[in-house]
């Protein structure tokens, strides 16, 4: 990309911060930051946030160790946490109401409650504590992908027409209407 993707440009703001205001809008209790590669560039796009922002010291692992560290970053912030909503801020369609709607479907369900597009389950999704122990035992690129796959009969899906859409590689970012 020749930058980190989530200093990228859209509707005027970061990738990161237009995700950030999202999530600090919806009705989540805690908002946590994982960050890892290129921290110090990062950082300044957290100043003045309510975000609770961590260090990920294992990011060159990929997702499994963020998410590791922001599960227990937000068990230690709160310690009486009953579920955890993971995001990225490369979806640039991610909305409030989603967030909203798949945390309202996952606490009157206690399921886990997942984006679906594109013929999957995917972030963002919402998980139960009782799914905890798996999140924090995950390793390698593959992120949640494999609990959600094993507990898909469970889960409770949230449609996402534009989930599919993520800022990966400079084709994607620049198909990205509204970048600027």
């Amino acid at each position: 990309m020749g930058k980190p993707k989530q200093l990228l440009l859209y509707k005027q703001q970061s990738l990161l911060k237009h995700s950030l205001q999202i999530a600090l809008n919806s009705n989540a209790v805690q908002t946590i930051v994982v960050t890892g590669a290129n921290v110090q560039l990062i950082k300044r796009e957290l100043i003045e946030s309510d975000a609770y922002s961590v260090y990920n010291s294992e990011w060159q692992e990929g997702i499994a160790s963020s998410i590791r560290c922001g599960l227990s970053t937000l068990i230690k912030v709160v310690p009486d946490v009953d579920s955890a909503l993971f995001m990225v801020c490369d979806q640039p369609y991610i909305t409030t109401e989603l967030l909203n709607n798949l945390m309202a479907k996952s606490s009157m369900n206690d399921s886990i409650a997942a984006s679906g597009y594109d013929n999957t389950l995917g972030t963002p999704a919402v998980f139960p504590e009782k799914y905890f122990s798996e999140l924090l035992i995950l390793s390698g690129d593959e992120g949640a992908k494999n609990v959600l796959r094993q507990y898909a009969h469970h889960a409770a899906v949230i449609p996402f027409n534009d989930g599919n859409i993520d800022i990966d590689t400079p084709i994607d970012y620049d198909s990205l209407p509204d970048k600027f």
